[in-house]
């Protein structure tokens, strides 16, 4: 089997994998002409939430329902007139992905969604995204009652569960078996004539509704909205259940047991594009007020702001706003490089990193510095930046960082490492100051970020507002198969 193809990274440190990576994107569509257009436009917005592979499902009252399923990037993949030609059809709906319950980093094609379905009242197809948090007791249980998995998806299990409902619809059936899944989920799946969405009941990951025409849209994010230019609607509630068809339009019913939204928080900090809409506000507005609330919590005299690319920079500007300190692009970063130069060796890497990343040694050269990225996981991209900005002749050098120290693993549908490997789970903050070898270290706290998500009372320690257990490790959905399997929440670990 080829090797799996090579993607651009979304941070310029992608060797080391240094970043938490949001897992997956849907887009689905109804109503319209030549749905796959509309489709591969949506998934290039959606990019950011998965580089690995993508896949588009339509169908057509001709030819039935077809499929492309590709590794690599939307643009390489799904924007030739040849293979739109073969996704021919006015209702479809396409996924991006990175690897959730698969194998990291060695995806095959067979677990590239969307997933396609027979059923006796005909087809569906199904794209998720999230994580399902009792996949291995399910898949289990399936396979000793006669499944056969294609995949080594978790997501694949919502299939063999729909398979074995009884509903007469397959919106039936989907909610049936959605009832008997554990975990994060955004669902948009499709029948020859109906677009279906879902959230889980704490609304963990996201996803809005959109108006193209006389058709609609569901997406991950608003920015995949704009890129089609449908009207955003409104959000899918948590728990909410949306079946769409160009006859009778939007009809919801929330089929769970009603609980509080625990909307994911690093969607405001990372995750989601800078100019998509979370809860009414603008990500782009929210994370400037993070780098706000930072310069409060947090200062420090110095002569320049400075954002790590991409991600840092929106926090950056309202660090530099509340501060006073000037702004200033002291690191730029070549948007145009892939991976080819930082494979074959630890030599080649490091050169690699230069070629992504270079300092603006004029600005930085004798100036204390103070760079604002994201988030901290294993502390090796700090540590290469921290060495670029003194090789550069900074004076000085001061991270502040727009999230609270990331302690736990998610396991909602992030690509987090474990546990162990978790900087700030296994020294203090004095400690990783040290480490890193800079002059200062500060995060914002978890009460500073909830201010400036809109939240002014800041956390509710005793019914949160949202989901944060990568930073608290107060995990709102029991991790069954990992407690299964030996790990320890905050309450065992203490």
């Amino acid at each position: 089997m080829p090797a799996p193809a090579k993607s651009l990274p979304s941070h310029p440190f992608d060797p080391d994998d240094d970043k938490l990576r949001e897992e997956c994107g849907v887009f689905g569509v109804v109503g319209v002409s030549q749905a796959s257009n509309f489709i591969a436009l949506g998934l290039h917005a959606l990019q950011h939430r998965g580089q690995e592979a993508g896949g588009i499902v339509t169908y057509d009252t001709t030819s039935g329902f077809n499929q492309a399923r590709r590794m690599g990037l939307v643009r390489d993949n799904f924007t030739s007139a040849e293979t739109l030609e073969l996704l021919p059809g006015g209702i479809g709906i396409g996924h991006v992905r990175y690897s959730t319950a698969g194998s990291k980093g060695q995806t095959a094609i067979r677990d590239v969604q969307p997933f396609f379905g027979e059923f006796s009242m005909g087809g569906a197809a199904i794209a998720h995204n999230g994580n399902i948090t009792n996949a291995v007791a399910l898949r289990r249980e399936l396979i000793e009652r006669g499944s056969i998995f294609q995949s080594s998806s978790d997501s694949e299990c919502i299939i063999h569960l729909m398979a074995r409902s009884m509903g007469r619809t397959i919106p039936d059936r989907m909610e049936e078996a959605l009832r008997k899944v554990e975990g994060a989920f955004s669902v948009v799946a499709m029948t020859r004539t109906k677009l279906v969405g879902c959230r889980d009941p704490l609304g963990v990951r996201p996803l809005v509704l959109g108006q193209l025409g006389d058709g609609w849209v569901l997406a991950s994010e608003t920015c995949a909205l704009d890129i089609v230019g449908a009207d955003f609607i409104r959000e899918i509630d948590p728990g909410e259940m949306v079946v769409i068809s160009a006859e009778n339009g939007v009809q919801s019913h929330f089929p769970f047991r009603p609980q509080k939204s625990r909307f994911c928080i690093f969607e405001h900090v990372y995750f989601s594009r800078p100019d998509s809409s979370l809860g009414g506000r603008s990500v782009y507005e929210t994370r400037e007020a993070i780098g706000r609330e930072l310069a409060k919590e947090a200062p420090v005299d110095a002569d320049l702001v400075c954002p790590v690319p991409d991600s840092g920079t929106p926090a950056a500007i309202g660090y530099s706003l509340e501060s006073g300190i000037p702004f200033a692009m002291g690191i730029v970063r070549n948007q145009y490089m892939g991976r080819t130069f930082i494979e074959p060796s630890e030599q080649i890497r490091n050169m690699g990193v230069r070629l992504k990343l270079n300092v603006n040694r004029a600005l930085i050269r004798g100036k204390r510095v103070i760079l604002v990225d994201d988030s901290v996981v294993r502390g090796t991209t700090s540590q290469k930046i921290k060495e670029m900005i003194l090789e550069a002749g900074a004076a000085e050098v001061h991270f502040r960082i727009a999230s609270p120290p990331t302690m736990w693993p998610c396991f909602y549908g992030v690509d987090t490492p474990e546990r162990e490997k978790l900087l700030a789970a296994r020294m203090t903050e004095a400690e990783m100051t040290a480490h890193l070898g800079v002059d200062s270290l500060k995060f914002i706290t978890i009460d500073g970020l909830y201010r400036a998500v809109g939240e002014p009372g800041g956390r509710n320690a005793s019914a949160p507002q949202y989901c944060d257990a990568c930073f608290s490790g107060d995990y709102p959905i029991a991790p069954t198969d990992k407690l299964v399997a030996g790990f320890k929440t905050k309450v065992a670990a203490e």
